[in-house]
């Protein structure tokens, strides 16, 4: 029956064609996990006045990417109800596409604090707990945050369950707050928690392990718990990143590794060769997720260092690596926190945190660079960019959206949709349809009439 029930699915996505798939992006990096998807006609000019189908204040700020699928829009966003004392909520929202109005609302925070620290809302002045994306299959969706809530809804806003991974696997080890994204791939739930094997700020407890946790989206209830040792060293265990789904395999990078695992029980396949010999660089954590394309998958060592090209299929052999920003050519393939790109055939890295806040395009197979644009930001870019309809979006810090052509590099427009004084806006910009979702600190916008 279940080949029944997956050719029947098969016949059905084939008939809907692309174009019932580039209507929705279920996760932070959209229906291809790479940053990019099939939209048509997007826009080119717009501002917060102009070609804006609906704008709408948030009730707080938070850095997760709005998801949209079908008729709705779902987001996390903190609400600070008291500062002094720390308490607020973690929301989970969902909008009506069409319009922007909220469909629901639910407090999905339970006020957890590790080791009595921090807010209910965040545990850090760098951000909120509310920086993982929410995740949806159409039938259930997830919102995670990085106090360790982990929240199950239907459709209608119905809770369907709600756990907290910190206590049930004992508190994070981590520098900053946690954020991973969890991953919906086909019937499971996964979520990585690749962390310090010691206490940080006095957090958690000797010798925590590392692992991916596989769990059933309806009910939140653990499938399996798959331990991923590394040899890495203090903060170069931890990652921020995103399971990849990948020919069947999960990918993840962190511990200094690019793993692959087994879908059905987490069992590694393989292990890339390591981007820190000998373990030496205690402090590299890892924000970027993975990202693959054209038969390789490519990982961003932290910090001005290179990128990665990996083949996953001959033994995580690696291909090429750029020189990072080591090199004194102005050409920079390196990233600190942006996950790249894939689109049209091509990569595209971000780096945001030096004086030259750049955009490289590279070969997949070669890591020869195409072209560098200089963003001329004055602030971080920590965003991931986006792509369709052969242009790239992206924002910095500030909330100053850039729209680039994917083919030259050229910036075709770029607009402040962030207010005065705003900072730490980290939300990638999604693509649905025809239109922009835009996050801001204190606003959604939907881009394109």
């Amino acid at each position: 029956s279940n080949m029944i029930k997956n050719s029947i699915l098969t016949i059905t996505v084939l008939s809907l064609g692309v174009s019932a798939l580039a209507e929705d992006w279920p996760n932070w990096r959209g229906p291809n996990y790479n940053g990019a998807t099939s939209s048509n006609n997007l826009p080119v000019k717009f501002s917060k006045t102009e070609n804006i189908a609906w704008q709408i204040e948030l009730p707080g700020p938070g850095a997760g990417t709005p998801i949209i699928l079908g008729d709705r829009v779902f987001l996390s966003s903190a609400r600070i109800e008291n500062a002094a004392s720390g308490k607020g909520q973690l929301l989970a929202l969902c909008l009506d596409r069409k319009t922007g109005k909220t469909m629901w609302e639910r407090n999905a925070g339970s006020g957890y604090r590790p080791n009595g620290d921090g807010a209910d809302y965040r545990l850090d002045n760098r951000g909120t707990y509310a920086s993982p994306s929410p995740v949806t299959d159409g039938e259930t969706v997830v919102f995670f945050y990085g106090n360790g809530d982990l929240v199950g809804f239907n459709m209608k806003g119905d809770k369907l369950w709600a756990r907290n991974i910190q206590k049930d696997y004992g508190d994070f080890t981590f520098q900053w707050t946690f954020s991973a994204t969890p991953t919906l791939y086909e019937d499971k739930l996964y979520l990585p928690v690749l962390q310090r094997d010691e206490p940080v700020h006095g957090r958690g407890k000797a010798n925590n392990p590392s692992f991916i946790l596989a769990m059933e989206p309806k009910t939140g209830k653990t499938l399996w718990k798959h331990v991923r040792p590394s040899e890495a060293n203090k903060e170069s265990l931890e990652s921020f990143g995103t399971i990849i789904p990948h020919n069947g395999e999960l990918l993840i990078a962190g511990g200094d590794v690019l793993t692959g695992h087994n879908p059905d029980n987490g069992k590694e396949n393989w292990r890339s060769g390591t981007w820190n010999p000998g373990h030496r660089e205690q402090w590299w954590r890892l924000v970027p997720s993975p990202v693959a394309g054209d038969g390789v998958v490519l990982v961003c060592a932290p910090k001005k260092q290179p990128v990665y090209a990996f083949n996953p299929d001959k033994g995580a052999d690696l291909i090429w690596k750029s020189e990072g920003q080591i090199s004194n050519n102005k050409d920079i393939l390196t990233s600190d926190v942006a996950t790249p790109l894939y689109y049209e055939g091509k990569f595209f890295v971000v780096y945001g945190e030096g004086r030259d806040k750049t955009i490289a395009a590279c070969e997949p197979k070669t890591g020869k660079i195409l072209w560098t644009t200089d963003l001329n930001s004055n602030k971080l870019v920590r965003c991931s960019p986006t792509a369709a309809d052969g242009k790239i979006y992206l924002q910095n810090h500030g909330g100053e959206v850039y729209v680039l052509e994917s083919k030259s590099g050229k910036i075709l427009h770029r607009t402040e949709m962030g207010e005065s004084r705003d900072d730490q806006i980290r939300s990638s910009i999604a693509i649905a349809g025809d239109q922009l979702f835009i996050r801001t600190n204190t606003k959604l916008y939907c881009v394109g009439k």
